[in-house]
């Protein structure tokens, strides 16, 4: 059976927008996840299966569009803040004195955040090849690298 998605828009866009509303807030976030629900309900390779209604399954779609869309913002909102917060430490080598001070902490730093934060930020390597080289994950070294970072802006506080 083939679903009329003309039809199934006309009636349901309005209830799928006012949903997402209450979800996002925001107007145009809630056009763009409704737009992209009936996107991707009209080329879904099944297509609406029956269990549910024609309505809770787009609210379903849209709610997972959602919620992928809030996760990547927040992702980039932590990467933006991580970065921020890296090179405030690494503009500080600008500064003789702070460069000086820093190599103090770093070089007091214990194993494996020592090698970590100079294999990022002295030899550049990615946080993948870092995690290679340890045998562990790419997430493994962001983790071990944020917190070198911390220790060493707490070090570098309490001096």
């Amino acid at each position: 059976m083939t679903p009329n998605f003309e039809e199934m828009y006309n009636t349901y866009y309005m209830k799928v927008y006012s949903y997402i509303l209450t979800l996002s807030k925001n107007q145009h976030d809630a056009e763009e996840i409704t737009q992209q629900a009936f996107f991707k309900a009209m080329t879904a390779k099944n297509g609406h299966m029956g269990a549910a209604s024609e309505f809770t399954w787009l609210c379903t779609i849209a709610k997972n569009i959602f919620v992928d869309s809030t996760r990547i913002q927040k992702r980039k909102g932590e990467l933006d803040e991580n970065q921020a917060a890296a090179t405030n430490i690494e503009d500080a080598f600008a500064n003789e004195d702070t460069a000086f001070r820093i190599h103090q902490v770093v070089h007091n730093l214990d194993e494996p955040y020592k090698e970590i934060f100079q294999l990022r930020v002295f030899g550049e390597l990615s946080f993948a090849k870092i995690g290679m080289l340890f045998g562990k994950t790419e997430n493994w070294a962001r983790v071990t690298y944020h917190r070198a970072r911390i220790k060493i802006q707490e070090r570098l506080d309490e001096q």
